[in-house]
Formats: structure tokens, C-alpha cells, sequence
């Protein structure tokens, strides 16, 4: 279905390489990417998810109102994507590859409940 979305959209990337684009990672190596300045993460929640606790320096981009122009510059760094439970960031993914993006694409397994689970740090407000 997503093959025939694309075509009919006239985007020139096929369904497989946006699956190989568009990768699942965990917590930990977040943690460590976001340690280390290499991460670019993008909150895909509606703004009040976001107030009540976010991954430190994220960029809030709901998906219902998601744009891919509203994604900053990730050139040289990791585009992380993450929801609450991982879910809401496929489409965002998907959207985002789908624009022309041509870096790779991860969404964190599990969202932000999986990110408190390994007690990730949390910013409010």
C-alpha cells in the first residue's frame, strides 16, 4: 500500500529503501548518541505530552501537525524520532523519508515509556 501511495504521490523512493532507511533503536544507545552531541531528537507528541516531561533538548513536531520543514538540520548527527510508546514516531518516520530526506531515520523502541524505564533524563516545561 505504501508502494502505491508513493507512486501516485510521485516520489521517487520505494517502499524497501525507506524500510532500510527507517530504523528502531533503543534507550540506551540514544542515551549515549544524546551524551555525546550526536543526536538530533524530534518529539512527535501533542504540546502538553511534551510539558510533562521531554528527552533534554528535543524538538516538539506533533505528528498531528507534523511537517518535515519543522525538523531541524540532523546533517552529520542521528535524526531520532519518539512518541510515548513508540507508535505515533512510525508515521512521523515515514513522512519524513517520504519528503526527500536522504539521512538515516531512527525511531526509539518503546518511547518515552521505555526511556523512563531506563531512567533516562527528563526536562519539564
Amino acid at each position: 500500500m505504501l508502494k502505491t501511495i508513493l507512486s501516485l504521490l510521485g516520489l521517487n523512493r520505494s517502499a524497501n529503501a525507506m524500510s532500510d532507511q527507517i530504523k528502531t533503536v533503543d534507550a540506551a544507545t540514544v542515551m549515549g548518541w544524546l551524551r555525546d552531541g550526536s543526536a538530533v531528537i524530534v518529539d512527535v507528541r501533542e504540546p502538553q505530552e511534551h510539558r510533562a516531561g521531554h528527552i533534554p533538548g528535543a524538538t516538539l513536531v506533533p505528528l498531528s501537525q507534523f511537517d518535515p520543514a519543522r525538523v531541524p538540520d540532523a546533517a552529520g548527527r542521528h535524526l531520532v524520532f519518539h512518541c510515548q510508546s513508540g507508535r505515533r514516531c512510525g508515521p512521523a518516520s515515514e513522512r519524513m523519508a517520504a519528503s526527500g530526506y536522504a539521512g538515516g531515520i531512527h525511531r526509539l523502541n518503546g518511547g518515552m515509556a521505555a526511556w523512563m524505564a531506563a531512567s533516562g533524563p527528563i526536562e519539564r516545561g
